[in-house]
């Protein structure tokens, strides 16, 4: 058994599949997830788990060398942002939406917070 990391089997394997430039998002529990794209729905009920819970799962597991956000997107999210991400990508709601159809995978959290849904972009853990 892991004794540390992602112990969800579902959510440890789409991440070990992503590359460079591919993009994950971390939703909350009302995001519309296209046709086609994972889904990896870690909500339990309303709240759990929590946004900030679920950022940081994934972030820790992830490099991350960009992120889109929608401009609606409510100051706690945005708190969470690393301060060295090179690149914040600000859009309207409607945009990351269609955005998500890209996505390889999506993140359920249980969040209730409108507007909390931040899409990843991953990079490389190594230099050029």
């Amino acid at each position: 058994m892991l004794k540390s990391g992602i112990l969800n089997a579902q959510l440890a394997h789409a991440l070990a599949r992503l590359g460079h430039t591919d993009t994950i998002v971390i939703a909350d529990c009302g995001l519309p997830v296209p046709e086609g794209v994972e889904l990896v729905d870690l909500a339990l009920v309303f709240g759990v788990p929590t946004f900030e819970q679920v950022w940081h799962a994934v972030t820790d597991a992830l490099e991350i060398e960009a992120v889109t956000i929608a401009d609606a997107t409510p100051a706690e999210v945005r708190a969470l942002l690393p301060a060295e991400l090179s690149e914040v990508i600000e859009v309207d709601h409607e945009q990351l939406k269609a955005e998500v159809a890209r996505a390889r995978v999506v993140v359920r959290s249980g969040s209730t917070t409108a507007y909390s849904n931040v899409i990843l972009r991953c990079g490389v853990p190594f230099g050029s």
